[in-house]
């Protein structure tokens, strides 16, 4: 209860904050884009409900029907303006109105397509029984991910080596969370947003191995 109370408080003082930022964003993608300005993908939440992520459009309006449901570096779909607001990450801020409705927490394992279910392992699915979160120790760690994604295979690599890793990552923090460990998470995020560099970025290796033993060590 202390837990949500808390994600209520900060996600609704974290909008009034950026409110200001919210509607020239949401001004420029109208203008440079088109609309509709809020993207709405479907992701699995809570116990495996499904329920509509939002994001600031930063891709083409056919993007769904022209490519699979993840970006790859240098991905054509992705808008100019697009470019922008996915490297600073602001195109993630509307999330802070999933948190207020209970979609989602500040802090859990990033939400994913309800497509990538298969790829969960038995252990994986224990991440369903939380509220997915607006951040977490793999989406820091991970927050260059497109860049690691280049190639026509992209997807495949994700299946095979990105989305393991930060699945294996997301798990072991979350059987050993507290809620220091959350705040010193939202407090890294915070500083990545502005710019900080806060952890070493995530690399590609040729071995999942080495994805794997960044879930144990965090």
């Amino acid at each position: 209860m202390f837990m949500r109370l808390l994600d209520i408080s900060l996600a609704g003082l974290g909008l009034l904050v950026i409110a200001p930022l919210l509607l020239v964003v949401a001004i420029l993608v109208a203008v440079m884009s088109g609309r509709p300005v809020i993207y709405r993908s479907q992701r699995m939440g809570q116990r495996g409900r499904v329920f509509s992520l939002l994001k600031f459009r930063t891709m083409r309006q056919d993007a769904d029907s022209v490519g699979p449901g993840i970006t790859g570096r240098n991905d054509s779909r992705v808008t100019p303006i697009g470019r922008i607001l996915r490297r600073t990450k602001v195109d993630e801020l509307p999330q802070l109105i999933n948190v207020l409705k209970g979609d989602m927490s500040l802090v859990g394992p990033r939400p994913e397509d309800p497509r990538y279910l298969d790829c969960y392992s038995a252990a994986d699915r224990r991440l369903l029984e939380m509220r997915p979160g607006l951040t977490s120790p793999a989406s820091i760690a991970f927050r260059n991910e497109e860049a690691l994604l280049d190639g026509p295979d992209f997807e495949m690599r994700y299946v095979k080596t990105v989305l393991p890793a930060k699945l294996s990552m997301d798990l072991s923090y979350m059987q050993s969370r507290t809620l220091w460990s959350d705040v010193k998470v939202i407090a890294e995020t915070a500083l990545m947003l502005l710019g900080r560099d806060v952890h070493p970025r995530a690399k590609l290796p040729p071995h999942r191995a080495f994805f794997l033993s960044l879930g144990k060590k965090s």
